[in-house]
Parts: C-alpha cells; structure tokens; sequence
C-alpha cells in the first residue's frame, strides 16, 4: 500500500519533482564549478583518501584504499573526467526528469565513492533523498522528460512489445 502510495501518487510525484530538481541542481553546480575551474584534478582528493586509510581510526577502509592505490590513483586523469562530466550529466538529467532512476543510480554511486573516501560533507543527505527516487520509480520523473519519454521507448523496444498479450492473426 506505501509502495504503491510512492509510485503512483501524483501529489508525491509532485513532492518528488522539487527533490529531484534540488538534487540534480547540486550536482550540476558541484561538477559545472570543476568544469569551469580550468583543471580538476581527482588525484589530491585521492592521495588523500589513501591516507586515511592508515592510523589507529582510519577513515577509509583498507580494500576502498587499495582500489583506489592501484585502479584510480594511476587513472586520475580518466577518474576526473569521469567525476566532472558525470556531476553535470546527472545533474541535468535530474534537473530535466529524463532517464531519472538511472540518473539517481549513478548519482548514488557517486556519493558512495566519496563517503568510502572519507568526505561527508552532502553525500550521506544526497544518499538519503536519492533513496526515495529511486524507490519511487517512473513516478519520481512523471513531471519531467521521462513522462514523454519511457512510454516513447517501450513502444520501441521489441522487450517490452506483446509481453503477456497473445498476438492476434487476421484470418
């Protein structure tokens, strides 16, 4: 019944359309600002995230230390690219309703990085709000792209065609 309620109330999907939008616009302002700085570059943050890993209270995990040694330390460049533009892609796309769960997925995914490296700061709020996105499903992008656009591809995509529905021959 609360499922329901969150999915299909329009009234929550009007409620979810401010959170979306205030998600999306700190995103979007957080990456525009490395964009626009002229050079940003993850491997300080990272460098930092590493050594926190030591000590007697470590603020980062020993295994999230070690990704971050051997994956994302010698591929900063790759990983600030991939930080800039995904901060104002998903920031877009949430503020634009479009594609918003997988928007929220990745936005999601971003703020666990940072919290395994050790920041606080927004990311475990922006954690908590881009729960109830996703939770909320197609309902969380009705007053957005998404209400022209998902029905648009399922109409398109052979998965979602005759699924349950027998196909009837003229004869």
């Amino acid at each position: 019944m609360l499922m329901d309620f969150i999915r299909n109330n329009k009234v929550v999907a009007a409620i979810l359309t401010v959170l979306r939008v205030y998600i999306g616009y700190t995103w979007f302002v957080g990456g525009l600002g490395k964009i626009t700085s002229g050079g940003f570059d993850a491997s300080g943050f990272i460098q930092g995230a590493i050594a926190s890993a030591g000590g007697e209270h470590p603020a980062v995990q020993g295994w999230w230390a070690a990704f971050l040694e051997t994956v994302a330390l010698p591929n900063a460049g790759i990983f600030s690219f991939l930080v800039m533009w995904g901060e104002v892609l998903v920031g877009l796309a949430l503020i634009l309703g479009i594609f918003t769960n997988f928007a929220a997925l990745m936005g999601i995914t971003m703020n666990f990085a940072f919290l395994f490296s050790g920041t606080v700061s927004t990311n475990a709020q922006m954690v908590l709000m881009t729960i109830f996105l996703l939770v909320a499903g197609y309902n969380a992008g009705r007053y957005g792209l998404d209400r022209w656009v998902i029905p648009f591809l399922k109409e398109r995509t052979p998965m979602f065609k005759n699924k349950g529905k027998k196909e009837v021959v003229p004869a």
